[in-house]
């Protein structure tokens, strides 16, 4: 029987996701028990069930920004594992291929010219993500669509993307500047109920897309003349999930900041655990929650008391796990 990921599901791929569950929520727990002293178990528990001394400060203060981890984590894990499966290939990132630092572009316009509202950051970060995985898309299809193609005009767009944020960070007003600064770095710190309600309806509404997609994500993921014989209109479909795959990264990034390297690294390392022959979504997005997750909790205890922007600690880890990856793809050929 074919599980929601349009692959056959197996007790290797039930065990894999299960221990990531798991392990992603003792993660959890412990980062609800962190703040500026640490609350026991008991205490900690005693707060998420309504009862106790630590129920306002755990699930009111701690309990937004865990949930953010979690949630985010997911859609950048979601967001990663589309664009993996277009381009066929590992590097396949919106952070590596230019979407993620052009939501960040829509979100520093909006935020300069308009002072934008929360709702308007997060328009900007779609409509310039969209428009920039457009740019990527109509220059990769040029003589015959190619992943590595994609890969490399998306690595190129990065690059005067963030220098094209970079110009911006410079010439905006001294407070915007700060602010577009500190937001940069990727921070979940601060994180309340009311930053993440309709971020999370998103993201929701997003996954079942994509759930509903992901058996002819993975038939186009076999390769063009096996879609096309099997039924798949690859054009629709392809903008289809770029939209869907845009729409995770941009949500987060309007909230969050550009979040690092868990959209790279999660589908990956999620296909490892379960054994998967392809990039499955299910694995991808608890893997990324996992991962965003353990790196907020290491953003806010290294420093302690001032926490760390999480995306530092993403783009610490990611660094390494990319030369990791390098030197694994080079092995292979």
């Amino acid at each position: 029987m074919r599980s929601v990921l349009g692959q056959p599901g197996g007790p290797r791929l039930v065990v894999g996701c299960v221990g990531i569950v798991v392990t992603g929520l003792l993660v959890a727990f412990v980062t609800l028990m962190h703040g500026a002293t640490w609350s026991t178990p008991g205490e900690t528990l005693a707060g998420l069930l309504g009862h106790g001394e630590q129920t306002f400060v755990i699930t009111r203060w701690r309990a937004p920004q865990v949930s953010a981890a979690l949630v985010f984590g997911a859609a950048l894990g979601l967001s990663g594992a589309v664009f993996q499966n277009l381009t066929r290939n590992p590097l396949g990132s919106p952070d590596i291929i230019g979407l993620e630092a052009s939501a960040f572009t829509g979100a520093l316009v909006v935020t300069a010219c308009l002072s934008g509202t929360a709702a308007q950051v997060a328009t900007g970060s779609v409509v310039a993500g969209l428009a920039a995985a457009v740019v990527v898309y109509a220059l990769a299809r040029k003589g015959g669509f190619s992943g590595m193609r994609l890969v490399v005009i998306g690595i190129a767009v990065n690059a005067m993307v963030t220098a094209t944020n970079q110009w911006l960070v410079i010439r905006a007003d001294l407070e915007v500047a700060m602010a577009t600064t500190a937001w940069s770095a990727g921070s979940l710190n601060g994180t309340d109920w009311h930053d993440v309600r309709l971020p999370f309806a998103l993201i929701a509404a997003l996954a079942v897309g994509l759930a509903l997609s992901a058996r002819t994500m993975h038939q186009a993921a076999l390769g063009d003349d096996l879609a096309t014989t099997s039924g798949v209109r690859l054009g629709p479909h392809r903008l289809a999930l770029v939209v869907l795959g845009v729409g995770c990264t941009a949500t987060v990034t309007a909230v969050a900041g550009p979040i690092s390297f868990v959209a790279l690294a999660a589908p990956q390392i999620g296909r490892r655990i379960t054994g998967s022959a392809g990039v499955p979504l299910l694995p991808a997005a608890l893997t990324g929650a996992l991962l965003l997750a353990a790196s907020d909790l290491l953003a806010q205890t290294l420093t302690r008391p001032v926490p760390l922007p999480v995306g530092m600690i993403t783009t610490a880890v990611g660094g390494a796990y990319l030369i990791w990856l390098l030197v694994m793809e080079v092995r292979k050929r």
